[in-house]
């Protein structure tokens, strides 16, 4: 029989199904078809010669060896229609826990946030034209989330890692809710005046303070004056921070920008959500609704949000496994520990008699029978 044929170990790791080729080896004589025309001795024959014991060969312990390929090969099983119901009920608290905030943010938005004195000599910065928005209220959920997830599903669609998709998913949507709720209730307590406040409590230009206090006593539109005591901090400028800021982590790891290999090209595709970003901030200041502090603070608020989310989901991006997040691997670690079971169940383990190729696997019955038999020991 030539070495050129290979023996194929079939491995079965929960859902999915490996075929490992094992370069080097001949085929098992049970199985080989040269063996079924050779004659099986005859119990009054003489006994050959019992074969010299093989040298004992040391067992390695190791998870089914695929020398790095195997996390390659689980993806394939990790899809939505195999996991995704999984995923989703051991999640199902944080996503309890998101439409918490939802409404938490949403009442945030309902009460009236606090009014700050506005006296008549601070009105030389709050004089500013009433402008519209370069970039509406409606637009800041599209940029920041929509968007990440358009990323996510490309990914999704290539790999097929529902872990992948899920944590992206959740894991952003906290980053901007998080985010949402911090900066409502920033907005609401300190109650500071847009720089274009003077005409939403004045429409018709003509000022009017309380002889006592010197406040203002404004007689515009009632949800135009409110919306003008929420400049800090500027949410359009935290939400796009929350949201573009947790795909600028996303996008480093999976190109694995920080592996030390000098392709700085890579962080071109990085800076490119942090940029978007910056130029959300940047209209709320060229339209008058925010001052620079405002925008700062945000950006601020919404990037440091979008870090802790993103890392509680993912590994660093400089981390050798920072392409997929840490429940990939914690599934992986679970299959490989299962499979192991399962070779130990059916009586067959790893050596070390061969060392040919990468990911090679060779296997060996441990019966005890067989083993004396071998041996040319009897019970």
């Amino acid at each position: 029989m030539h070495h050129s044929h290979r023996c194929v170990a079939h491995l079965q790791f929960s859902s999915c199904f490996l075929f490992v080729p094992l370069r080097g080896f001949t085929p098992c004589p049970r199985h080989s078809p040269a063996s079924a025309s050779t004659p099986l001795p005859s119990p009054h024959s003489p006994a050959s010669p019992a074969p010299p014991p093989r040298k004992s060969t040391r067992r390695r312990r190791r998870s089914v060896g695929l020398v790095g390929k195997m996390p390659d090969i689980q993806l394939g099983c990790h899809t939505i229609r195999s996991h995704g119901t999984n995923v989703a009920r051991l999640h199902m608290y944080d996503w309890i826990i998101l439409l918490f905030l939802a409404v938490v943010d949403g009442l945030l938005n309902i009460i009236e946030p606090f009014h700050r004195f506005v006296g008549r000599d601070m009105m030389t910065d709050l004089r500013y034209p009433l402008k519209g928005n370069t970039i509406p209220f409606w637009a800041v959920p599209l940029i920041a989330i929509v968007l990440p997830w358009v990323v996510f599903g490309g990914i999704y669609f290539k790999k097929k890692n529902v872990y992948d998709l899920h944590h992206g998913i959740l894991g952003i949507l906290y980053s901007v809710l998080i985010t949402a709720v911090i900066t409502d209730a920033i907005k609401d307590g300190v109650g500071r005046p847009r720089p274009d406040f003077f005409w939403r409590c004045f429409p018709d230009g003509i000022p009017n303070f309380n002889n006592v206090t010197g406040d203002v006593i404004c007689h515009g539109e009632r949800s135009v004056i409110k919306e003008g005591y929420k400049s800090f901090p500027s949410g359009h400028s935290s939400g796009a921070f929350a949201g573009l800021g947790f795909l600028a982590w996303y996008l480093a790891g999976k190109l694995k920008a920080f592996n030390r290999e000098g392709h700085i090209a890579k962080l071109c595709l990085v800076f490119l959500p942090l940029l978007v970003a910056s130029l959300v901030a940047v209209s709320r200041v060229d339209d008058y609704w925010h001052h620079w502090q405002d925008v700062f603070a945000g950006g601020i608020i919404g990037l440091t949000v979008a870090s802790f989310c993103y890392l509680q989901f993912f590994p660093y991006p400089f981390d050798a496994d920072a392409i997929w997040p840490h429940a990939h691997f914690q599934q992986l670690a679970e299959s490989r520990s299962n499979g192991n079971e399962n070779s130990h169940n059916m009586g067959w383990t790893e050596t070390d008699a061969f060392h040919e190729g990468a990911g090679a696997v060779a296997l060996r019955d441990t019966s005890l029978v067989l083993d004396s038999m071998e041996s040319g020991r009897r019970f």
